[in-house]
């Protein structure tokens, strides 16, 4: 018997639950492994090298914590079926990559980003406007975000201690993740997005990280 077609209602249902889990609890993952599971360090680290592990492990979370975010918003206004499923497929292994830096920052013995629901919100609104704008739009969003993020996580594996293996690893597969998300979402129809456009995101991903990093 064919499944009961969803509407906006209980995709909006859907989100808020995913919002929660997000936020406060746990959130709903692939049957993938902890890249890290049975990696450790490389030597006893420092505590100056401790707490800047934690800390850029304490960015990435918030930022996979955004990327929950975009990736429902766009998936709750896609237009098309095939747009709405690619852009969930994306959000579940973008809940791996959270469960991960959630693990390795408690490991570290720091905290999440008490602005978490801040960036959860601000993402959501921005991912829906992108979905707004129409499909093509919405998936050059994502491919534009995803190539920053991989150069942002480049820029941090090479800050991050060379005895910090775990976090390192953990980054790493992110890295390969979201360089596919880019590819995928450019030959599913994306375009480029306008240089300004392009900028701003930069400037919006800059004053997130900055805060987060202490926050």
């Amino acid at each position: 018997m064919e499944g009961r077609r969803l509407s906006r209602l209980d995709y909006a249902i859907i989100n808020f639950d995913s919002a929660l889990r997000t936020v406060f609890g746990e959130p709903q993952v692939t049957e993938r492994a902890n890249p890290a599971a049975g990696i450790v360090e490389e030597g006893s680290m420092s505590e100056e090298e401790r707490r800047l592990s934690g800390c850029l492990m304490r960015v990435n979370h918030a930022g996979e914590v955004a990327a929950q975010a975009l990736y429902q918003g766009q998936a709750l206004t896609a237009r098309l079926t095939e747009v709405r499923q690619a852009m969930e497929g994306a959000a579940r292994e973008e809940n791996d990559h959270l469960a991960w830096c959630k693990q390795r920052v408690h490991e570290l013995g720091t905290h999440t980003s008490y602005l978490n629901p801040f960036w959860y919100t601000g993402s959501l609104a921005i991912g829906s406007l992108a979905g707004i704008a129409g499909d093509k739009w919405s998936l050059g969003f994502v491919a534009e975000t995803e190539r920053q993020v991989v150069k942002h996580l480049e820029r941090h594996l090479d800050r991050i201690p060379d005895q910090d293996a775990p976090s390192r690893t953990i980054l790493e597969q992110m890295q390969k993740d979201e360089a596919r998300h880019a590819t995928v979402a450019l030959e599913s129809g994306g375009v480029e997005l306008p240089t300004p456009v392009k900028a701003l995101m930069g400037i919006v991903s800059k004053v997130m990280t900055r805060t987060a990093y202490w926050v």
